[in-house]
């Protein structure tokens, strides 16, 4: 009963944050958002303490039931195991005591050291994220696109076509080998990512040694079959002990399962049997003197880590900065060439640079999730895979709000669409050269009618050029025709929000004759 209803749970949980990683639309976010945000590190990132509360209580509670109902990317690997379908196919194995703390504490410094997107290369839920945003959304467009089309035929618009592009190659290939390297593990060994490189799973098997159930092994029922053994995918039953390593154990249920004589329970330990050898035991897990010395030193170094984190997380909370704002109005999309900024621009939420880079674990969401095709991952190393702002395809426009609602992480932090409108992510700058009006010597304005914050008025670019109520005059006085008056932009940039509306339809190609700079610091209008 108890693998069942963790395999309902399971299929239920892995389904629908698939679903939320996947959904363009906005609908599954209105409903399953949380789901994202009570995984391990967007929760502790974000400091959400009700989340990190319900997982270290149901870990201490029921060992650790969180990697293997509620954490997605465990729940894939037990569905590629369980593509190879094969019984007896695994083995006890010790545990890589040194691996697993080292990999902790390298990721709890990567946090620590503003560096997030390095440990979220192997954080659980951003590896997910990023496997599913970034190889199965695309299909999942294609596949949308196909049904609008076929709508379309029968008069229906119940689907919307979108456009499908790969947003970085480099995002692309991370994600394939993350894929690769994660399914031959499983497909292989089970749980192996799970128990040796995963650093959440090697955080909460700490605290699932003092969990109040666990796999207890009766040796006097047990008739050594190794049945349990062969089929554990977390290789953590020893029969020759008649032990269980809890720290790996993911309480999957298939030992129980496969149990014939009742040898197996998931019960507390004050529940072992009276005739069992480990009664008044304080632990079922027996280890060498070296094998102890090791879990001891490990577990120095992972609490070291897991203070020097909470303690960065708590810092950054306090060293908050204001939100942002933007506009839009609708037009076509022009073929551009990405400007060269002085200045990186971030999302609006995203408060700073420096929020971002120290908050975001790089899972892809806000960038899959953005409806106007601004955001794409970043190629630069201090920020790899991050999400940064370009307006080659689209702009930001203000009744948008999406990338801050989705990110679960706290790197953007939730805007309503009216503070959206009064946040500058950064300020436009006009390129002399570049403007059709002095390049070309013809009339343009564009940049000034889309303008949603009306922060560009338009000027004369002849000196002494003035306007004389509905009539423009030269220096001396005389008379302008209107379609003789060059008028080029000037931005005012107290009013300027950086929503891109000028650099994505200014009509100069390749490069917009004029671009946003970004804010180091968003400020508030």
């Amino acid at each position: 009963m108890l693998r069942k209803i963790r395999l309902t749970l399971a299929i239920i949980f892995w389904v629908l944050i698939t679903w939320l990683l996947l959904d363009f639309t906005g609908t599954a976010q209105a409903y399953l958002g949380w789901m994202a945000k009570i995984q391990f590190i967007p929760a502790l990132l974000a400091l959400n303490v009700g989340a990190l509360l319900f997982v270290v209580t149901l870990t201490l509670l029921m060992g650790r039931i969180y990697c293997s109902i509620i954490c997605p990317l465990g729940v894939m690997q037990d569905f590629i195991a369980w593509l190879r379908r094969k019984k007896n196919k695994y083995n006890y194995s010790p545990a890589k005591h040194v691996l697993r703390y080292s990999v902790l504490v390298v990721a709890c410094a990567s946090l620590a050291l503003g560096v997030a997107w390095l440990g979220g290369l192997i954080f659980p839920y951003s590896t997910y994220g990023r496997i599913v945003s970034t190889i199965f959304a695309p299909l999942y467009k294609l596949a949308n696109n196909g049904l609008a089309s076929i709508a379309e035929h029968y008069d229906s618009y119940a689907f919307y076509s979108v456009d499908v592009w790969f947003k970085s190659i480099g995002a692309l290939v991370v994600a394939l080998l993350s894929l690769g390297v994660i399914a031959v593990l499983a497909w292989k060994n089970g749980r192996t990512w799970c128990n040796t490189i995963c650093p959440v799973g090697t955080l909460l098997g700490l605290i699932s040694k003092q969990s109040f159930l666990k796999i207890n092994i009766d040796a006097e029922k047990c008739k050594n079959c190794r049945k349990c053994e062969r089929n554990c995918k977390a290789a953590c039953i020893d029969l020759d002990t008649h032990t269980v390593d809890y720290s790996r154990c993911v309480v999957c249920g298939d030992c129980l399962e496969e149990c014939k004589f009742d040898a197996l329970h998931y019960s507390s330990l004050s529940k072992t049997p009276s005739n069992s050898p480990l009664k008044g035991e304080d632990t079922v897990q027996k280890v060498s003197p070296l094998r102890g010395d090791l879990e001891g030193s490990g577990r120095r170094a992972a609490l070291t880590g897991i203070a020097l984190l909470a303690g960065t997380a708590i810092a950054k909370a306090q060293a908050k900065v204001e939100p942002k704002t933007t506009d839009g109005g609708l037009a076509d999309i022009i073929k551009k060439k990405k400007p060269r900024r002085e200045k990186l621009i971030t999302p609006p939420g995203s408060l700073s640079i420096r929020n971002l880079r120290t908050h975001c674990t790089a899972c892809q969401l806000c960038i899959d999730a953005c409806p106007n095709d601004v955001l794409r991952p970043s190629s630069s190393l201090d920020r790899f895979m991050q999400p940064e702002v370009s307006y080659e395809r689209g702009y930001c426009r203000p009744e948008c709000n999406r990338c801050s609602q989705v990110c679960p992480t706290s790197a953007i932090q939730p805007v309503s669409v009216e503070e959206r409108t009064a946040i500058q992510v950064g300020h436009a700058v006009w390129t002399r050269n570049l403007c059709i009006p002095v390049k070309d010597e013809k009339p343009c304005g564009l940049c000034a009618r889309k303008c949603p914050a009306q922060a560009i008025q338009m000027v004369p670019l002849q000196a002494g050029v003035h306007q004389d109520g509905w009539r423009w005059r030269d220096a001396d006085g005389d008379e302008i025709p209107r379609e003789k008056v060059l008028l080029i932009p000037v931005v005012n940039e107290e009013k300027c929000i950086g929503c891109g509306a000028c650099e994505n339809l200014c009509p100069s190609n390749p490069i917009s004759a004029i671009h946003v700079e970004g804010h180091e610091v968003h400020r508030e209008i």
